[in-house]
């Protein structure tokens, strides 16, 4: 009987030992994740830095004093010392966070998490994220500086990570069981691919060629006009385009294909956009320029941005950098500010691809046989084998979608033309509008930015203020790049960019400011043909309405305007809806529902109940309005929300207003009380598992972490109002990530916050320490320190030094 106990015994020690040193699933291996020694237990920290550090081959001390909200102000003697040193402190607090998003960026996810991101790594792959990052990777390393600077960063990450071991290495390395990687100059490029995708344009080409094919040409052109019947566009509308005397593409006589497809890659996210804006000095009530930026991101943990002084004798500088990449992205010195914000430019475009055999080496393409190019993707699964994706390149680009990805011809496929694969220095824009000094300084530094199109806000010292949309971006013929195109017709090719001095631009406008929030940059006088693929209506309007509604603004102005609630998109449809609806056979809970939002003022506050009402009265208006798109196996994009709108007031006899599967033929004012009873019915179901559906309950923002926001390292129910159409643009896990307002004194007086903190380490006490006020609309005043002497609110002091 005591060998039976002795060999249960034994096994049940193996048994635990295996399951607490291996990874299950999704469970972390638990004896490595509890152990004392190296386990979570060692992420424990306040971040609180003192002493001396070594770093290899500085070749002089660097001070890098923090602040009481753990912001490095870092003072180096030269630049390749500075972003050494920028390298190494970012990677001690935001390691794993930049490198996971290089693995994301590169398709390689699956090496960490297994086989259930296979898939997304074979997107990622098919849609040439290595590729593009590569020749973005070798024009930077063409450039002398920027690929003198990127070795000195990688070498300061490569410093701290040779500083860890098990003990300390950041927890999600615990969580995932996996090891940090030497950090390479393809990292950032990576990183930098994986910020140029996340702000690409969200084409729609293949779900409007669906579209195209089913309503027709009349119908597509109503639904999805290239100008809406308002525009406030981002250059102003009285600006002379007379100057611009490039060639324009014409559009050739030709057919587009008209194929249909069932499933799309996704799409970044909707809602990727920004606000930005700048005032002359004769409008600010200080008599400086002023200038603010709030980039609109997912709302995650760690946050996409860590703030940070980076500063040598010749030059110092402030504000948002991204974890992975040099210098100061949106920011201040002492001479200049920027900021920007999406410009949605549709620089995505498809082509079918006919391939002469099932061998795939040759396509067609001028009456011609031409040849592809392989490019083997090896796919490390962990757990599993290695997979093998051959993804076909042609002139265009990538063949995305064939047979063996989301398609079923062998002998077609479509191929991705994107800027994006072009490579550019984009790099080289942010380390020269870092030491930039004027007007001239900022347009000669974001000459080299590619991708993705960007709005450049700028306000000077000087009191010049200043807007670009900069980016590489083709001349396409008009209609070009709406639809599927012809990859076999050199007419349907991209056959020339705009000169970067034709971009649309402006300086110094009587109006006295300049903005941009994602809305249509120009008017329909601007000679190049630009595409309409969803620009923002609202925030834009509302932003210059506020400009135009006095003649000085200070501070306090620009932070009540960042933070401005009012639902304009709501303002322009609910009085129609609640003036045309039946009511009379509203039950008495639902009668309550329309006084309340009758009652409504439009703006979406944390207390109120209006803008839940609205929120889901919205959603399923919109569903029941576009019924007919909800069709099986073809891929299709719903109409833009403005022209919804549009539709919705102007056209509410029209046969999209039927409900495809009732008998009845049902109108606008129809589609207004049936969506609201589905509300009703929605919220009262809420509110009696809840309580009052008060916004900030049922809105319930949160700021989740990268991995899937796992509850422990997140933060839910984040007070904060507004929505998406508001220009404080926070919907349930999306908003502004990043709030920026600089008045050009000397110094400047700048303020910024974020929804997260400075440490990616979820022990820290400044992991999230920001996100209470950020939701609140306090501010933080940078302490942008003029030389490393500075003491006033330093909480602790580093030097690096070298080891040689």
């Amino acid at each position: 009987m005591k060998y039976i106990k002795l060999f249960a015994t034994l096994v049940l020690t193996l048994v635990v030992f295996y399951v607490f040193n291996t990874k299950i699933g999704s469970i972390p291996p638990m004896g490595k994740f509890l152990d004392p020694s190296e386990g979570i237990w060692q992420n424990e920290t306040n971040d609180i830095v003192n002493g001396t550090i070594n770093i290899d081959e500085l070749s002089g001390p660097v001070t890098v004093h923090y602040d009481e909200h753990l912001i490095p102000h870092v003072f180096a003697q030269n630049e390749l010392d500075l972003y050494k040193a920028q390298g190494y402190i970012t990677a001690k607090h935001r390691l794993w966070q930049m490198e996971f998003q290089t693995y994301a960026a590169a398709g390689r996810l699956s090496e960490i998490v297994g086989d259930a991101a296979l898939d997304y790594d074979r997107q990622e792959r098919r849609r040439g994220m290595g590729f593009g990052a590569e020749n973005a990777l070798e024009k930077m390393m063409a450039d002398p500086k920027t690929s003198m600077f990127l070795k000195a960063y990688c070498d300061g990450v490569n410093s701290y990570i040779n500083t860890l071991d098990n003990a300390n290495i950041p927890l999600e390395y615990k969580l995932l069981d996996y090891k940090p990687e030497s950090w390479t100059v393809k990292k950032t490029s990576l990183l930098l691919m994986y910020m140029t995708k996340m702000l690409a344009s969200r084409d729609h080409d293949l779900e409007y060629t669906n579209a195209l094919r089913k309503f027709g040409q009349d119908r597509f052109d109503l639904l999805y006009p290239d100008f809406y019947d308002v525009n406030d566009p981002v250059i102003p509308k009285d600006t002379d385009w007379s100057f611009i005397n490039a060639a324009m593409t014409s559009m050739p006589p030709s057919e587009l294909p008209l194929d249909s497809i069932a499933e799309t890659i996704t799409k970044p996210h909707p809602n990727n956009g920004s606000n930005n804006w700048a005032i002359a000095g004769e409008k600010s009530t200080s008599g400086h320029a002023m200038l603010a930026n709030d980039p609109h991101l997912g709302l995650n943990l760690p946050s996409i941005w860590f703030v940070m002084q980076l500063s040598t004798p010749e030059f110092s500088t402030m504000g948002a950098t991204l974890p992975g990449a040099l210098g100061v992205i949106s920011g201040f010195n002492n001479d200049v500010s920027w900021g920007v914000t999406n410009a949605t430019r549709d620089v995505v475009d498809w082509y079918k691809i006919e391939f002469k055999d099932a061998s795939r080496k040759q396509y067609k393409y001028d009456g011609q046989w031409k040849n592809t190019t392989y490019r083997v993707e090896d796919i490390k699964v962990k757990g599993n084998t290695t997979i093998n994706d051959t993804v076909i390149y042609t002139h265009h680009g990538p063949v995305t979608y064939d047979h063996n990805f989301k398609g079923d011809n062998p002998l077609s496929g479509y191929a991705m033309k994107w800027v994006g694969h072009i490579g550019g220095n984009n790099q080289l824009t942010f380390l020269n509008l870092n030491k930039s000094k004027s007007y001239d300084d900022y347009v000669n530094a974001i000459k080299t930015f590619t991708a993705p199109a960007q709005n450049f806000v700028f306000a000077s010292a000087e009191g010049d203020i200043a807007l670009w949309i900069q980016g590489l971006l083709p001349i396409k013929w008009e209609g070009q790049g709406k639809f599927l195109m012809d990859g076999s017709n050199p007419e349907h090719d991209w056959q020339s960019f705009i000169p970067q001095k034709f971009n649309a631009h402006v300086k110094n406008p009587e109006r006295g400011f300049v903005s941009s929030a994602n809305q249509h940059p120009v008017d329909e006088n601007y000679p190049f043909y630009v595409f309409n693929d969803g620009y923002e209506t609202y925030r834009n309007r509302v932003i210059n309405d506020f400009f135009r509604g006095k003649e000085k603004f200070n501070i306090q102005d620009f932070k009540d305007l960042q933070n401005n609630n009012y639902n304009l998109k709501a303002s322009e449809l609910v009085p129609d809806m609640l003036n045309t609806m039946d009511v009379s056979a509203l039950t008495s809970e639902e009668k309550d529902i329309y006084n309340q939002i009758k009652s409504w003022d439009f703006n979406s506050g944390i207390d109120d109940l209006a803008p839940s009402i609205w929120l889901t009265w919205w959603s399923k208006l919109y569903a029941s309005v576009w019924d007919e798109y909800d069709v099986e196996n073809v891929a299709l994009n719903k109409p833009f929300e403005y022209q919804t709108i549009f539709m919705l007031k102007n056209h509410s006899q029209d046969e999209f207003m039927d409900i495809v599967e009732t008998s009845k033929i049902e109108t606008a004012e129809d589609l207004f009380l049936i969506s609201f009873k589905q509300a009703a019915e929605d919220l009262l179901a809420w509110k009696a598992e809840n309580g009052d559906y008060v916004y900030k309950d049922y809105k319930a923002t949160y700021v989740g972490h990268l991995l899937q926001a796992l509850p422990a390292l997140s933060r839910f129910n984040v007070a904060i109002g507004g929505d998406r159409n508001t220009v404080n643009a926070a919907s349930k896990n999306h908003g502004p990530s990043w709030r920026m307002i600089v008045e050009m004194s000397t110094p400047p007086k700048a303020f910024g916050i974020y929804p997260g903190g400075q440490s990616g380490n979820p022990g820290s006490l400044y992991y999230d320490n920001m996100i209470d006020d950020w939701a609140a609309g306090r501010y933080y005043e940078l302490n942008f320190m003029q030389d490393a002497n500075t003491r006033d609110n330093v909480i602790s002091t580093q030097t690096l030094t070298s080891t040689k």
